[in-house]
């Protein structure tokens, strides 16, 4: 089910039980991030995502995003559902937008799930992302999406691809390009969540997409050593679980979740 937000950010919203929010990636939305495990999810939570502006059903606003309202928006989306308190699922870009989230909202978060993400972005990471925004900007969405397939796939679930496949994947997904990628890219190389980290006091659980080419393991770990006890698991994909690994992806996420919750 997908519902507007006023202002208007697109909602969606699955099953019952405890409340657990969504933030996507860049590029993104909640659907093509999460859309494989959306029902596992929701089996045992109240799950709620939002589309970030120019994604999904949201409208591009055309303006720079910040991290703090992509946040607000997210804890606004669980009260528009009576959710009091949630745990948040973070995944590439999303990661940040739910570290800000816990900073700004900690009587309301009870657990923190962070995939393929990062605290900020190196120089080779950001030298990616700028030539993410460069080829988007210019148009050139085949090429972007070449571009992004040789970094987003592992190593091994390219080469099972015969060069073919990997063609009419690329054309299919240029063809599908969010109108917000640019400015939602923007914030991907503006984002900087190093000084939140030590003030995370929820349990959280850092899933390293370990064959990662877009956002390398290194910064993952990195991560996940400046948040107070987070634990840490290793996936073996590329930056997109959800296509190379989606019911590991669930269990890692629910059997963590599952732990949380029962902690007194």
């Amino acid at each position: 089910m997908t519902v507007t937000m006023p202002t208007p950010y697109a909602r969606t919203v699955h099953g019952s039980g405890p409340g657990l929010l969504l933030a996507h990636g860049a590029g993104g939305s909640v659907e093509a991030n999460y859309g494989p495990i959306i029902g596992g999810l929701a089996a045992e939570h109240t799950v709620v995502g939002i589309d970030y502006p120019g994604s999904g059903q949201t409208p591009d606003t055309h303006e720079p995003l910040e991290l703090d309202d992509l946040a607000d928006q997210l804890v606004a989306a669980a009260d528009a559902e009576g959710l009091g308190t949630f745990a948040i699922c973070g995944y590439s870009l999303g990661g940040p937008v739910a570290i800000r989230a816990a900073v700004r909202h900690p009587e309301r978060v009870t657990a923190l799930v962070l995939s393929a993400t990062f605290a900020s972005l190196d120089t080779r990471t950001d030298l990616t992302a700028a030539i993410w925004h460069q080829l988007y900007e210019s148009g050139h969405h085949l090429l972007l999406a070449q571009y992004m397939t040789h970094l987003a796939l592992s190593t091994p679930a390219l080469n099972s691809l015969t060069p073919t496949q990997v063609r009419a994947a690329a054309e299919q997904t240029a063809s599908a390009v969010p109108a917000g990628t640019g400015v939602q890219v923007d914030l991907v190389r503006r984002a900087d969540v190093r000084a939140d980290l030590a003030a995370i006091a929820v349990p959280t659980l850092v899933v390293v997409t370990t064959r990662d080419n877009l956002i390398p393991a290194p910064l993952q770990h990195e991560l996940a050593a400046a948040i107070p006890g987070a634990r840490t698991t290793e996936l073996a994909t590329g930056h997109l679980p959800f296509l190379e690994q989606p019911n590991q992806w669930l269990e890692l996420i629910t059997g963590f979740l599952g732990r949380a919750q029962d902690r007194p």
